[in-house]
């Protein structure tokens, strides 16, 4: 098994990593995916001089499956509109625009996190300023927001890993994973999804080093 610069353990009861191909239902990968494994890192510890790539997610305890239902409402936020409704009056009400909706979420999940810091070409800095902030961060339980699992109210815990966490002996063709959206320059908000083949081997869910290469 290979060792990173960086590693964090983050556990909690309940996560959804939610395959895009669901258009209705919420149905988990069986595993983290590698955005929501660097949406946790960045709300430990984020600056603009350097990205987060992701290399190993490492499973620690067996894949189970929980079915709930889950009251959400149908349509999404616009600014435009909330801003016509202050400027002219009127609201939205969530009781007439509810919907109960099923999530395949997974339950009882722990995972190791493995990743480098990646500098902007035009910093000078030394990586490891980064890594040991990181990980001083990490130590004491400090994040800039709540870390979470996929959905924001499943809430994760984490903390430096001690080196002796067993993974989970488990293989498993993942099918194709998202790996990330690419956005427009032009700052519409629209992104492209790139995926990749995810392989489970051994319990470790290792992301191509070329993916990053493409995302330059």
């Amino acid at each position: 098994m290979a060792y990173f610069p960086i590693e964090v353990r983050v556990w909690g009861d309940l996560a959804c990593f939610t395959r895009p191909e669901m258009k209705v239902e919420r149905v988990s990968y069986e595993v983290m995916t590698p955005s929501a494994a660097r949406g946790v890192l960045e709300a430990i510890f984020w600056k603009p001089e350097f990205q987060w790539h992701v290399r190993e997610i490492r499973v620690l305890r067996p894949i189970r499956f929980f079915s709930i239902l889950r009251n959400e409402v149908k349509s999404r936020a616009v600014y435009r509109t909330a801003r016509q409704w202050a400027q002219q009056g009127g609201g939205y009400c969530a009781d007439e625009d509810r919907t109960q909706r099923h999530t395949l979420a997974l339950r009882d999940v722990a995972y190791i996190i493995a990743a480098d810091v990646a500098l902007r070409p035009d910093v000078p800095e030394d990586p490891a300023k980064y890594r040991d902030q990181f990980r001083r961060r990490a130590e004491r339980g400090q994040c800039h927001t709540m870390p979470y699992l996929g959905c924001r109210e499943f809430s994760a815990h984490f903390a430096l890993p001690d080196g002796g966490e067993p993974v989970w002996d488990v293989n498993e063709d993942l099918g194709m994973m998202l790996f990330d959206l690419d956005y427009a320059p032009n700052g519409n908000g629209r992104g492209q999804p790139r995926f990749f083949r995810a392989q489970l081997e051994g319990g470790i869910l290792r992301i191509p080093p070329a993916l990053y290469r493409k995302a330059g």
